[in-house]
């Protein structure tokens, strides 16, 4: 089953509805949409050699061009690499190495130096080009088998070399058939925005608003704006879009300052990044019943979790804290189990590392045969993600196992803390690491960025915390920060955070 029999079909059953959009502009319909990826699916294999299996890779910023690009690389079988496009050229060409990518396409195509690419791998301009009309050109998807590899997704890197994940055409069908069970319904009324990078979470989205022939809709800036978001909403109706909560946090705060109140919104599914309780709370106050939250990860995208609206919408519940902590019940697709160190499934409300099975985890990281064997085990996924289901079965997450804080012999998980902190109405942003401590094995040390940059007390945070929360959880150290570095998904950069502790104490000891 290939994945672009969606949008052939599609084509084929609505030529004529609209399809793709630059802002409130319409640059084509599925007709449309559907020509020129068999155009440019006719221009990789007959002018660049490109065959089924072989790995195409897009370094760009969000467009029209990379949806068209994308199904393009389906349709004669090859397999997509989406490559963040705010890595430095360095990073996308051992992306591109590893791979071995035969074609990588970027915004001019003049991102790389003569000699930069491996030798087989040919730079191509991905915007601006001229679209040779259908003709006669492949006029189906080339046929592929469910474990055909469709997506070959590179991880963040952030604690080493990425890795690539491996996903298939069925990998891609099983996930996209959950989004309007489990997440939200979809019609051809919609719009989906793409303000998060395409590379990511918000790319994969594409699949099921294809197959019920939505609009799809990309901001003239190529990203997010709080603002061009509020304005593409009210003036095309029913828009949804994929959000890390750090988006919707800034989202709120524009919100409130121009009043805008969600006209023309429909769903913002969040996920990628914890979503603290204080920040929640502010969202369904200024945008009413349009969150929705997911879990998931490249290894199994978007779905191990979902936490629907009409929970999160739901503040009369003596539970709603509690339930809008989790990130919910298991996708339809999936099973879900908490294990301890020894792999043994743990009891309700007992954390431990969570792993999933079912027909959406990945088969594996490219040319990575160690890493696979330690993240796939029986069948099932290592997540790496730390805890706990309740007796309901709603999922809450502690953190990575990496980033448990053992301090005194007690384990600390930074989000508690970070949730504690959040809410206090001066502090913005934080985000809690550990810190190597020669008593304690390890500190607390939070990163804070207080709103409006206005200086904050120490004392009167540490006073605020113990009134909430175990005094041996506590920050020994707070530092702050005028913003915390994130990658481009809005994830907090928690290795870099690390550097800098361990920059400072090595400035200290320095003779």
């Amino acid at each position: 089953m290939n994945i672009a029999n969606w949008l052939h079909a599609a084509a084929q059953r609505w030529p004529q509805r609209p399809a793709l959009f630059e802002g409130t502009r319409q640059v084509a319909d599925y007709q449309g949409f559907a020509a020129n990826v068999r155009g440019l699916a006719h221009e990789l294999v007959h002018e660049h050699g490109v065959e089924p299996g072989d790995r195409v890779a897009l370094f760009m910023k969000n467009c029209c061009e990379y949806l068209e690009l994308m199904y393009a690389v389906w349709w004669i079988g090859a397999v997509v690499v989406p490559i963040n496009c705010k890595l430095h050229r360095s990073e996308a060409g051992w992306i591109v190495d590893n791979a071995q990518a035969r074609v990588i396409f970027t915004d001019d195509g003049q991102v790389f130096a003569p000699g930069e690419l491996a030798l087989n791998c040919r730079e191509l301009a991905g915007r601006g080009r001229e679209v040779e009309g259908a003709g006669d050109h492949q006029t189906t998807p080339y046929l592929c088998k469910a474990d055909h590899l469709a997506w070959l997704f590179y991880t963040s890197g952030t604690t080493g070399r990425s890795k690539g994940v491996m996903l298939s055409h069925g990998n891609l069908v099983a996930m996209s058939l959950c989004y309007p069970l489990d997440v939200d319904a979809v019609s051809a009324k919609d719009a989906v925005v793409y303000a998060a990078p395409m590379s990511h979470g918000a790319g994969l989205y594409n699949f099921i608003h294809v197959r019920c022939g939505a609009r799809h809709v990309l901001p003239q800036s190529r990203g997010f704006n709080a603002d061009e978001l509020f304005e593409l909403a009210t003036q095309l109706g029913d828009v949804t879009l994929f959000a890390a909560p750090t988006m919707v946090k800034r989202m709120v705060e524009q919100a409130r300052l121009s009043g805008y109140a969600g006209e023309g919104l429909k769903t913002i599914v969040y996920g990628g990044a914890p979503m603290y309780l204080a920040d929640l709370q502010a969202a369904v106050s200024t945008f009413g019943p349009r969150l929705v939250q997911i879990y998931g990860q490249g290894e199994s995208p978007m779905t191990i979790s979902a936490l629907p609206r009409e929970l999160i919408a739901d503040r009369q519940r003596p539970d709603w804290a509690r339930i809008v902590s989790s990130v919910g019940l298991a996708h339809s697709c999936v099973q879900l189990r908490v294990l301890d160190a020894q792999l043994c499934p743990l009891a309700a409300g007992q954390p431990g590392q969570i792993a999933v099975r079912g027909p959406t985890v990945m088969h594996g990281y490219w040319r990575n045969e160690a890493a696979t064997r330690e993240a796939l085990v029986d069948g099932w996924l290592l997540t790496g993600d730390i805890g706990y289901l309740d007796d309901q079965g709603y999922l809450t997450l502690t953190d990575r196992c990496k980033d448990v804080i053992i301090s005194g012999g007690s384990n600390v998980y930074p989000r508690e803390v970070e949730e504690v902190l959040a809410l206090h109405p001066q502090v913005f942003e934080v985000c809690v690491v550990g810190e190597a401590d020669a008593e304690w094995g390890e500190s607390v040390v939070a990163f804070v960025v207080t709103r409006d940059n206005q200086p904050l007390d120490e004392r009167s945070l540490t006073a605020w915390f113990i009134e909430r929360m175990a005094s041996f959880k506590k920050p020994k150290k707070y530092l702050f920060l005028d913003e915390l570095p994130k990658n481009s998904y809005g994830k907090v950069l928690k290795t870099t955070l690390r550097q800098r502790l361990q920059e400072a104490a090595d400035t200290v000891v320095a003779p």
